[in-house]
């Protein structure tokens, strides 16, 4: 059952991908260009997924225990370290220079968008290595 609530929650998300735009790299490319050709759309969709997100997590962790899971997995650590500062620093750098940020590009991926045969295997080179610098921190806290 569990494998089933995953795939139509990924089906949900790369559709709401597809219809925003965010699959698109040029799309996302105006949206960073503020000198340029700036399409302000993708910040709408920030905004609902705020919103969304927002919501949501009050509703969930309300509920006391997941409908799927036997616990909630939250993050133990509220400090900032050079990790927390790194990361997303590497994450936008690579958003801005590609277009893609991970599930945009796996949808695109499979509507065999151009430049995404380089972005991908980039992508998961960082991720092992990011897996492999990150071994022995923090776990996730158990709710």
């Amino acid at each position: 059952m569990s494998f089933l609530i995953n795939l139509a929650l990924g089906l949900l998300f790369g559709v709401g991908l597809l219809v925003s735009g965010m699959s698109d790299p040029a799309k996302v490319l105006n949206f960073l260009d503020l000198a340029g050709t700036w399409d302000a759309s993708l910040a709408f969709v920030m905004g609902g997924a705020v919103l969304v997100a927002f919501v949501g997590y009050r509703l969930v962790l309300a509920r006391g225990e997941p409908i799927a899971g036997d616990r909630f997995h939250l993050p133990t650590r509220n400090d900032i370290d050079a990790r927390i500062l790194a990361g997303p620093a590497l994450f936008g750098i690579g958003w801005g220079l590609g277009g893609f940020c991970p599930g945009p590009a796996l949808t695109a991926l499979g509507l065999g968008a151009t430049g995404t045969l380089a972005f991908i295997p980039a992508m998961i080179l960082g991720m092992w290595a990011a897996r492999l610098l990150g071994e022995g921190s923090a776990s996730p806290r158990t709710v």
